[in-house]
């Protein structure tokens, strides 16, 4: 658990949708990879709506999101300290107003829990707490590995939703049924999207959606391919032309 603040020169900076969005990351620990950029395109958010991300790191989902959608009230917590307030610095820089607040999941701080929202996004740690083997650094291994059930992660965010506000959660799918079994406690009309390495490969991620008070059926949408080819090769990048769009470009991700 990282509590001290980084020092200036324990960052670096890297740009995100085609340099749009400049973040700042620290330079050993948990750095934010395509995984929250996704996310945050996935969100069919409106200008004048508002979106909280809980555990929002530094804030890339959120300055995805903001700088995409501009018009939205973005908010964020973080149980980590540190990575809470690098997301407020990440959201000056990228000149989007919102607020961050530190907090253990389960037990939000009261003015939080007076608030709702539109849409709800979330990247829970993809990992059980003490099922791998853990990260050296405190604050990489708080991100990709946690205590607290999926279940609790899913109920936090449907507190936090308005009514017919969505949710949405990017998992590996080794915890899809998890996930599911939590969605349906509280969501309905829930939608599932999975996220296919390449193209005859079985998925290693998915996007799943729920409605607040949602009655429609459950979909399971086709899905999208993220490297072109059948294998990596070489040190550049072999993101798919949709992929790419995503990520260079700034265009949302439809679920389809």
């Amino acid at each position: 658990m990282r509590v001290d603040p980084f020092a200036r020169e324990d960052l670096d900076c890297s740009d995100f949708l085609g340099g749009r969005v400049r973040l700042w990351q620290p330079k050993t620990g948990y750095r934010a990879g395509i995984d929250p950029v996704l996310l945050a395109a996935s969100i069919p958010a409106r200008p004048g709506q508002s979106v909280l991300e809980l555990g929002c790191g530094a804030g890339p989902a959120l300055c995805c999101l903001g700088v995409r959608v501009p018009g939205l009230g973005l908010a964020g917590v973080d149980v980590q300290d540190a990575y809470a307030n690098l997301a407020k610095d990440n959201l000056r820089e990228n000149r989007l107003d919102g607020d961050i607040w530190t907090s253990d999941l389960t037990e939000l701080p009261a003015d939080l829990r007076q608030l709702s929202f539109d849409h709800v996004m979330a990247n829970p740690p993809y990992f059980h707490e003490n099922r791998r083997r853990s990260a050296a650094d405190a604050g990489r291994e708080a991100g990709r590995a946690g205590a607290v059930p999926l279940e609790d992660w899913v109920g936090v965010a449907s507190r936090r939703l308005k009514p017919q506000g969505f949710a949405t959660f990017i998992q590996r799918v080794e915890r899809l049924p998890e996930l599911l079994a939590a969605m349906r406690m509280s969501l309905g009309s829930l939608e599932l999207m999975p996220l296919f390495p390449r193209e005859g490969r079985g998925p290693r991620l998915i996007l799943a959606r729920g409605r607040k008070g949602g009655r429609a059926d459950f979909r399971f949408h086709s899905g999208l391919v993220l490297h072109r080819g059948k294998a990596h090769e070489g040190d550049h990048e072999h993101y798919s032309d949709a992929i790419n769009a995503i990520l260079r470009e700034g265009e949302f991700l439809t679920f389809l």
